[in-house]
């Protein structure tokens, strides 16, 4: 596959709450759905998926919303993420809706680069109805 990777630097922390998908594939339009139906704004916020490997080599899958009000995602009864600021590998994904299949293959070729943190969890941004970002977090340079 061939992918246009670009770097992107995340300029603060993200507040995020959410679920993690217990049946993972298969799960996670459910999850999203329900985080959608929750939340006042719908759509019109940026949605999250968080993923990383355990330590058995199963994946888990959180999704996730940006937190617009604090304590929101508490009141809702959900559990809490960060995702860290800093520089990302990016592959932006344009009608992921129609490209969800793909989108694994886009993060096992991204894992491949050498610069990607494989201690920090895989990020799919979803911007917006039309357009999301597989993100890979950087190793820090040495100070």
């Amino acid at each position: 596959m061939n992918i246009n990777m670009e770097t992107f630097n995340l300029k603060r922390d993200i507040k995020v709450f959410g679920l993690q998908v217990i049946r993972f594939p298969q799960g996670v339009s459910e999850a999203f759905d329900e985080l959608v139906h929750i939340v006042p704004e719908g759509l019109n916020r940026s949605y999250y998926g968080i993923s990383k490997m355990d330590s058995n080599g199963s994946i888990l899958y959180y999704a996730a919303v940006e937190e617009t009000v604090d304590g929101e995602g508490k009141k809702y009864g959900y559990d809490y993420y960060t995702i860290e600021h800093g520089k990302y590998l990016s592959v932006a994904v344009k009608d992921w809706r129609s490209n969800i299949a793909c989108i694994k293959d886009i993060f096992h070729d991204m894992v491949q680069d050498k610069r990607f943190d494989p201690t920090k969890p895989c990020i799919e941004w979803y911007k917006n109805e039309s357009e999301m970002l597989c993100m890979l977090k950087t190793k820090e340079a040495k100070k």
